[in-house]
């Protein structure tokens, strides 16, 4: 991937966490970027098509960030709550998850994206769920019979949390996290 292609992906991001992907236009890029129109049509025909990229890099970092835990030498019931710290991380201050963002436009988006965004939100709920089978197979969770249901749970409470941490600051956030301390260590 050429640098400027990834300079318009990573602006893309940006645009996506703070006001959604149907609120930006190629304007709004060039300008941003310092480039033309026709420079971001060169790299990506169709918005559609930068959707697509966008969509495309997510998937790499949701599965570069499951591969890092998956290989941290932490305690396997501590690894689905560092999976979602590492993920909110990954999120701007007072910005939202993209993967949300994206849901959020979900209905107004081209095809292409429409299947992208429903594969990487099922692979997100994937993963904490592996994570959390892991975590029950080393003796956590034994209350737990839903995991699926329970990576549901905290996926979307993360997710929550954050769009609530825009409007009410960190400290609401930092209340969602000691929830979910206190929810994964009863047994």
């Amino acid at each position: 991937m050429t640098k400027k292609k990834k300079q318009i992906i990573l602006l893309t991001m940006k645009f996506i966490k703070e006001k959604g992907f149907l609120a930006f236009s190629y304007d709004d890029l060039a300008k941003e970027l310092g480039i033309t129109k026709a420079g971001i049509h060169y790299h990506f025909e169709k918005k559609g098509d930068l959707g697509v990229a966008v969509c495309t890099y997510l998937e790499e970092t949701l599965e570069q960030t499951y591969s890092d835990i998956k290989q941290e030498t932490i305690k396997t019931t501590d690894k689905p709550l560092v999976f979602l710290s590492k993920r909110a991380a990954q999120v701007d201050r007072h910005a939202v998850c993209p993967i949300s963002a994206l849901q959020a436009d979900y209905n107004d988006l081209p095809g292409t994206m429409q299947e992208k965004v429903r594969q990487i939100s099922q692979r997100e709920v994937r993963i904490l769920t592996e994570l959390l089978e892991d975590a029950k197979q080393d003796g956590g969770l034994k209350a737990m019979d839903d995991l699926e249901g329970l990576a549901a749970l905290l996926i979307t409470s993360a997710k929550g949390g954050l769009q609530y941490q825009r409007v009410l600051g960190d400290a609401f956030f930092s209340k969602v996290w000691t929830a979910f301390n206190k929810l994964l260590k009863c047994d």
